[in-house]
């Protein structure tokens, strides 16, 4: 395997996240520079990939099939962060377009992303396509992930509503947070991974089928009971409060929270919590949710039980939307929003919210009259058994007759 390509300097962190963040949107427009930049390094360098450079299970082997070799044309920079890169690049054999994420890599540890990569087959999570390893003139060993190349992320269609001054469409709202969620209860309870860094920037959409799919699983993880995590990490307008507690025991319902952030985000235009710190943060939780309990705050962390915090009142949620939500989307909201990470709804429990019945409707159709993308195609051994034994937990006060029809329906698919 070949890969035409360029240097990659870092020049250290200038935003606010943890390890795998990417500084710009993953798929955005290249700029004059970085186009002249990356044609000028292409003339310096070739680099011929080594797909061997030392003993590693994963080189140039993706779901136990070798690939033929093959030669990829960088183009330009998708994003950059303190990982590495992200670049648009042709696949010269087959003509496709693809991202490679560029990642430096350290011979004494695995890399995690790439072993969780491997696991994830769903229609809304970015697909892996092969890796492969990569070497400089200084001996820099790169790990190299081809992912399939989705032109567009929800942060740039959010940016581009709010520019003009519009609210996205309810049905897009719908259809991006259904999405959200499905991709969600795949990773938490087929998977058992925790992605960690939910937020428009990793979510990709497809503008002509808004077929909506999770990328960036470098700081995912799987979460075993009784280990101890980081808690610092997710960028800070998606961090649960837990994370801004210091918890280092918590569980999946930190990307719930986030789930609860973007979805909020998408009906007002903006963020709903943009702390300019950490402290600021929990300050601009707070004056939505009101100060937490000292219940609450032992869920959250036991060490910072005995903190006195100012006593607020919560903001109503009609009025922090200003009354233009319909009560299913705030009843949803107000799930996502939990102080005690035990009282969050789960991403399967979303799915089946009311709020999303009309996506369930055949009738439905996107504004421009084509048909909504795949959302029920589950398959019979993974996410059908998940959504059914869900469903069969609540009643029909809380899923509606329509919603409980489509689940026992979608178990003989």
């Amino acid at each position: 395997m070949q890969l035409n390509s360029f240097n990659f300097q870092h020049h250290g962190d200038d935003f606010d996240g943890i390890g795998n963040d990417i500084n710009e949107d993953f798929m955005v427009a290249p700029s004059t520079s970085s186009l002249h930049c990356l044609s000028r390094e292409m003339l310096r360098m070739r680099l011929t990939d080594n797909p061997h450079p030392h003993p590693h299970p994963h080189s140039d082997i993706i779901h136990g099939t070798e690939h033929e070799d093959v030669t990829y044309i960088p183009q330009h920079v998708l994003g950059t962060g303190s990982f590495g890169l992200v670049f648009q690049a042709k696949c010269r054999e087959s003509g496709e377009i693809v991202a490679i994420k560029k990642v430096l890599q350290d011979n004494r540890y695995k890399n995690r992303e790439l072993h969780i990569m491997q696991m994830l087959h769903h229609p809304n999570i970015v697909a892996l396509t092969h890796s492969f390893f990569s070497t400089t003139h200084k001996q820099q060993l790169y790990l190299n992930l081809v992912l399939e190349y989705v032109p567009q992320t929800l942060n740039r269609i959010a940016t581009n509503y709010t520019r003009i001054s519009h609210h996205m469409p309810l049905i897009y709202v719908k259809l991006y947070s259904y999405q959200i969620c499905r991709a969600l209860a795949y990773i938490h309870n087929c998977i058992g991974i925790c992605h960690r860094d939910i937020k428009p920037q990793n979510l990709l959409v497809n503008p002509h089928t808004h077929q909506l799919k999770l990328c960036d699983f470098g700081s995912a993880k799987v979460l075993v009971k009784g280990e101890p995590n980081v808690s610092y990490i997710c960028s800070r307008y998606y961090r649960a409060p837990e994370l801004i507690f210091g918890a280092t025991e918590y569980t999946t319902a930190i990307d719930i929270w986030s789930t609860g952030c973007v979805m909020a985000e998408l009906f007002l235009g903006q963020p709903l919590f943009p702390g300019e710190s950490g402290v600021d943060q929990l300050v601009e939780i707070i004056k939505v949710l009101g100060t937490p309990t000292r219940e609450e705050i032992k869920c959250m962390n036991p060490n910072y039980t005995e903190f006195k915090f100012p006593q607020i009142k919560p903001h109503p949620w009609h009025k922090v939307f200003q009354k233009r939500l319909p009560p299913e989307a705030v009843d949803l909201v107000c799930r996502f929003f939990q102080y005690s990470p035990n009282l969050r709804c789960t991403a399967l429990e979303a799915c089946i919210h009311p709020f999303f019945d009309e996506l369930r409707d055949p009738t439905t159709r996107l504004p421009n009259g084509r048909p909504l993308p795949p959302l029920f195609n589950f398959k019979p051994e993974g996410e059908s058994n998940y959504f059914l034994r869900s469903a069969q937990l609540y009643s029909t006060s809380y899923i509606s007759l329509k919603t409980a029809a489509c689940i026992q329906l979608l178990t003989f698919l």
